[in-house]
């Protein structure tokens, strides 16, 4: 079921976005959501999990908590203000069992993408809703699995070229021009596989709101 639209004319609430992903912009304008982007800055690398649910839910959590660490909050716990909400996110990539991140190199990417070809790969998101008003924080998982048909080396080679693999977790670009004809199936919502699940963020604003 589609995520429902909050009309931003009647947006009860002011929401920072604490990414500067591209995509992530992208999901929250399309729910129709209008917001300010804040960015945590944080060394994802020096935070370390085994497990990819743990890793992505400290992840988004030090995120929110780097970005809230800048804020002066008794700004936004003014009477008759409206509630401010600040949402952060992370999102990893597993395959055959192992984390992919960001690839740092070409030869990291690569490695990554031509595993993918003629396989499958899980995607662990995390998201992460804090009240900035109340202080409530609310979270939860969202998981999806993309299968591919097999990826023509030259195709990788492109897409390395392009170097936005770099910026995405796993290198894994759903939506690419270059690698959609080559995405068998999605199980579950291809936003998620982006960066973040619009259900998802829609239940939690909502519960991050009442009371």
């Amino acid at each position: 079921m589609a995520a429902a639209s909050i009309p931003a004319s009647s947006q009860p609430f002011k929401l920072i976005l604490g990414s500067s992903s591209v995509a992530r912009k992208h999901i929250l304008t399309e729910m129709g959501l209008e917001f300010e982007v804040m960015t945590a800055d944080i060394d994802e690398k020096s935070i370390r999990r085994e497990n990819p649910d743990e890793l992505v839910t400290v992840l988004a959590e030090a995120k929110a908590d780097a970005i809230m660490s800048r804020l002066n909050i008794s700004d936004y716990q003014k009477e008759g203000d409206r509630p401010t909400l600040l949402i952060t996110s992370d999102i990893v990539v597993v395959h055959e069992g192992i984390i992919r991140e960001k690839p740092t190199t070409k030869e990291e990417a690569r490695q990554f993408l031509k595993g993918y070809s003629g396989s499958h790969v899980s995607t662990v998101g995390s998201v992460v809703v804090t009240n900035l008003t109340t202080g409530k924080r609310l979270e939860s998982l969202d998981k999806a699995e993309v299968y591919f048909h097999d990826i023509p080396d030259e195709i990788i080679e492109n897409l390395i070229d392009e170097r936005v693999v770099f910026r995405v977790a796993g290198g894994l670009l759903l939506e690419h021009p270059l690698t959609l004809p080559f995405v068998e199936a999605v199980v579950g919502s291809s936003d998620s596989v982006m960066g973040i699940s619009k259900d998802l963020a829609n239940k939690l604003i909502q519960d991050a709101l009442s009371a």
